[in-house]
């Protein structure tokens, strides 16, 4: 029996993402036939992305390591290591790092989702441009491109 797809870490893409994160593609929608995104976050405390909401994924966090504050709607929610999130689509949500390291592995259906990380995020294997970070407006460019709005700043 073959494995359909196998890549060790070392053949994973990281990319920087907001706040000096580090997002692994571990699995993207090419190698899954569109079935899904697999990423893992390594991200510190404070890191949190914008106010937002998926239209085309349904989302799961598991909580690896560390601590997290969870926004689903108009709720609030802690999440601790070994925790786990399910975020269906159209559903607004953020987070925010609470403990100084966190790793957080990322699930959503279909896939697709890796396109925003890849077109803001810079891939780790290229130089780092002087004063790199993602702005607000590349971040809604590339959060449109996988069906995704931008609703407001982080919690």
């Amino acid at each position: 029996m073959s494995i359909p797809h196998l890549a060790q870490r070392e053949d994973q893409q990281q990319l920087e993402w907001i706040g000096g994160s580090v997002f692994s593609v571990l699995l993207d929608s090419e190698t899954t036939g569109g079935q899904l995104t697999v990423g893992r976050f390594d991200a510190e405390l404070g890191e949190a992305p914008p106010w937002h909401m998926h239209n085309n994924e349904d989302e799961v966090f598991l909580l690896l390591s560390g601590t997290a504050l969870v926004w689903v709607g108009e709720e609030e929610h802690e999440l601790r290591e070994g925790g786990i999130v399910f975020l269906p689509r159209r559903i607004p949500h953020s987070y925010r790092i609470t403990s100084e390291k966190a790793d957080l592995l990322l699930i959503s259906t279909p896939g697709g989702l890796e396109k925003m990380f890849r077109h803001a995020g810079r891939d780790l294997r290229e130089p780092r441009p002087e004063g790199f970070g993602i702005p607000q407006s590349l971040l809604a460019e590339a959060a449109e491109l996988s069906g995704n709005v931008v609703l407001g700043p982080p919690r």
